[in-house]
């Protein structure tokens, strides 16, 4: 029985792969939902805390308090991930993500409710990592990039499911309510993780070989097994895993890769249109209800894009989406920068505001939202996958901070035309970068995309000798 044809998901032993990354991409569930939730609640807050209506900034620091914690799990998740496992800490942040919600449904001030998201931010950013890395160390290279990008569905869908309770609740005001939900995917997460098997390649790497083998066994075909654990051995043993590996000049293009994918994800607007949707749509007239409302279908479009980007991310490739994506972004907050800029448009505001930001959201969805995660889940060697992994998501959620932060000062001080234009210059420096830097991962193995790593910096290595060899004979 064919779950997909082609390249695509096929077969009884690979649904065993499919249906473990699909509970793997909870974690994304959890991201999505607190990233989106806090959007709806931001509305009604400010009728118990006073305070938060009369601040710009202090609205900021709620939002950005998730991110501040995430940075933080971001930063001690690769190397947790590296040292205890990545089913373990799947299950740990699970339970953080639990109290999290839970302190923020209870908060009694301002304070205790900054308080639980950063602490519900931790676990976002345990799941930011985890969840990609897992996948991808369980998956067949033919069918790595569709499912590495569960997560980025799960994220969609956590986003869109948060902005359904959030219009569900609306005419309640019932913000607890909204912030306490993520309780109840975090007890599924943590669940079904506990019948889920650890990563065989960080088994191998711990020494665990029988117990990666009987993994192996679960999600691939018996031929070619040993040779599949050999290989995993070896790149294990080419490298100490430390920190120290991650400035060494092999590994350079990768980390550059992913830092840079990393702040250009959150610099080019999306996260200020997820959180910040219902204040845009607000600003043109809409009610509150309504705005909520245009967000669900904000939300629907992001994830339907997002089944897109998985059927096509293995059949045309990483760079083709990730280009092309970042395109249609760059047009369409143009657009919308245009829509704020002229005065005319008046009623007419709102939809066209909403237009742009359902295809900008759709853009995303379909290239720089799923490639950034699944690039940074291939592109490093296994030693330091964790870690790595770690530095480009703490990046990652720094920009998403500073942005975070900063838009609703931007909003009202140059105003909503300038911010997006802003966004849209950012978007077009994107696609140079990516033009020229980011490499095609689509059908190699790990170990094979790890290999040709060492074999380039090997070769730019020698002709820089060879250079500087010819130098000194000039020289002479």
């Amino acid at each position: 029985m064919s779950v997909r044809d082609g390249a695509g998901l096929v077969g009884d032993r690979n649904r065993f792969v499919v249906i473990t990354a699909a509970l793997a991409a909870l974690n994304g569930l959890l991201f999505g939902f607190d990233t989106g939730v806090i959007s709806g609640a931001l509305l009604y807050i400010g009728e118990t805390f006073p305070a938060l209506e009369e601040s710009a900034f202090l609205e900021g620091v709620v939002v950005s308090g998730a991110l501040v914690g995430a940075a933080i799990g971001a930063a001690i998740g690769g190397r947790l991930a590296d040292r205890i496992g990545r089913r373990r800490l799947i299950i740990l942040g699970a339970c953080i993500f639990f109290v999290g919600s839970l302190g923020m449904a209870t908060a009694q001030s301002v304070a205790w409710l900054i308080a639980a998201r950063v602490f519900n931010g931790i676990a976002i950013g345990f799941a930011s990592i985890v969840g990609p890395l897992y996948i991808s160390e369980i998956s067949p290279p033919e069918i790595r990039g569709s499912l590495v990008s569960f997560n980025q569905l799960a994220i969609t869908s956590g986003i869109l499911v948060s902005y359904v309770v959030n219009y569900a609740l609306a005419s309640q005001g019932a913000w607890r309510l909204m912030l306490g939900a993520g309780m109840i995917p975090a007890l599924v997460l943590l669940a079904g993780m506990y019948f889920m098997p650890e990563s065989p390649r960080w088994l191998v790497e711990q020494g665990r070989e029988e117990e990666a083998r009987s993994t192996l066994s679960r999600i691939r075909s018996g031929a070619g097994l040993d040779e599949e654990i050999a290989e995993m051995k070896r790149m294990a043993a080419v490298e100490d895993g430390d920190l120290g590996e991650l400035v060494k000049p092999w590994i350079r293009p990768a980390m550059v890769v992913g830092i840079g994918l990393a702040v250009f994800q959150q610099i080019t607007g999306i996260n200020t249109v997820i959180y910040y949707a219902p204040t845009i749509l607000d600003s043109t007239g809409f009610g509150s209800v309504a705005s909520i409302l245009a967000t669900v279908g904000v939300g629907v479009i992001n994830v339907a894009m997002t089944v897109v980007a998985i059927l096509l991310l293995d059949r045309v490739g990483r760079r083709p989406l990730l280009i092309g994506g970042m395109v249609g972004m760059f047009v369409m907050l143009i657009v919308l920068g245009g829509a704020f800029y002229l005065p005319g448009l008046g009623g007419a505001l709102g939809y066209v505001a909403t237009g742009s930001l359902m295809l900008y959201v759709a853009f995303f969805a379909i290239g720089l939202g799923p490639v950034f995660w699944l690039l940074i889940s291939e592109i490093y060697p296994l030693n330091v996958r964790g870690t790595a992994m770690g530095v480009a998501t703490v990046v990652n959620w720094l920009a998403n901070l500073a942005v975070a932060q900063l838009f609703p000062q931007l909003f009202e001080l140059i105003g909503p035309a300038f911010t997006f234009w802003l966004f849209g210059l950012l978007t077009a420096g994107a696609v140079v970068f990516s033009h020229y830097v980011v490499p095609e991962t689509n059908g190699r193995t790990l170990e094979e995309i790890e290999a040709d790593l060492r074999e380039t910096a090997l070769g730019s290595e020698q002709l820089s000798m060879a250079e500087r060899a010819r130098e000194s004979e000039a020289d002479d």
